[in-house]
């Protein structure tokens, strides 16, 4: 679990981080999202012990970062966009010393570091020097070492840069299997097509503050607004006698469809097929027009900018 409150970080006369909140229950991920500089890495240093707050506080696997260091950096795994790879070392080197960096057994030390280098396709080239590696074996062995001492809170930036699809598939089903056994993730990613299959919250941060966080669905209710649907018949048909739920909007009608925005969906939809149905209407389908996390992210983004330009 990790738990932050006013979680502030400042440099000389630059605040980089500005009262984070972050509450992730075990079992769940959290995407951090934002550009460059805008106070992630930041944040995660502070969340492995590595920086102390200059405001608020933070605990993480239940040890607090500033009287517990020591502690937060044994409960976990980290994934940096700088690796941190000893070029002359092997695979096996590599993981081997960590495993003594946490601690391990010479026993669980080769039974870990077998499974990790099988499981990410490293078997074959485990005794080659990292140095000879591509971008994506790298990446896949960095993310073995952070999983080496099969930590319960993982911080992971980028956990799929430069590997191929089938390599970064095998990553996401690996994150959402950790998650599955209780594990507490943080994603720091710029891919918002993998944060709408993994992150169970989402939080955007611009200029070192939170500026929106929740599920995707509250993201784009509260961003976007409620949700619009399009109502296809398969036939021409005179809709202006159909009277609409009061929560329901009316965007737009043809002779073969409607399109509509619904406040409450569970409650008004199946009102909108009744009367449909009553009116003998050919209904064939009703959807939801697809909306993304990018259009959340885009819109919350030109949104804070733009108030900085009135400002």
């Amino acid at each position: 679990m990790i738990e932050t409150h006013d979680l502030s970080k400042q440099f000389h006369d630059f605040l980089a981080v500005d009262g984070v909140d972050l509450n992730v229950e075990a079992g769940q991920i959290l995407a951090l999202l934002g550009q460059n500089g805008a106070g992630k890495t930041t944040t995660v240093r502070m969340l492995t012990a590595l920086l102390q707050p200059s405001r608020g506080w933070a605990r993480v696997a239940g040890y607090d970062v500033v009287k517990n260091g020591h502690d937060v950096r044994a409960s976990v795994g980290v994934l940096t966009e700088q690796h941190g790879l000893y070029m002359r070392m092997t695979a096996i080197e590599y993981l081997d010393f960590f495993g003594q960096v946490y601690s391990l057994s010479s026993e669980s030390r080769k039974s870990r570091s077998d499974h990790l280098l099988q499981y990410f396709g490293l078997t074959e080239a485990s005794r080659r020097r990292i140095g000879e590696y591509s971008k994506g074996m790298r990446q896949k062995l960095a993310l073995a070492r952070a999983m080496m001492h099969d930590p319960g809170v993982l911080l992971l930036d980028e956990p799929t840069s430069a590997m191929d699809p089938e390599s970064a598939r095998l990553v996401r089903d690996e994150i959402a299997r950790l998650k599955s056994s209780k594990r507490t993730i943080v994603i720091c990613s710029h891919n918002l097509t993998e944060v709408e299959i993994l992150a169970d919250q989402i939080a955007i941060i611009y200029r070192g503050r939170i500026l929106m966080q929740g599920t995707l669905e509250d993201l784009k209710r509260n961003v976007l607004g409620a949700p619009e649907y399009e109502i296809k018949f398969s036939d021409a048909w005179d809709s202006s006698g159909l009277e609409l739920p009061k929560d329901v909007d009316l965007l737009s009608r043809t002779a073969t469809s409607l399109k509509v925005r619904v406040m409450r969906p569970q409650e008004s939809n199946p009102q909108i097929l009744r009367s449909l149905s009553a009116m003998s209407a050919s209904v064939m389908a009703i959807q939801e027009e697809p909306r993304t996390l990018e259009q959340v992210y885009l819109k919350v983004m030109a949104d804070a900018k733009g108030r900085e330009n009135v400002q």
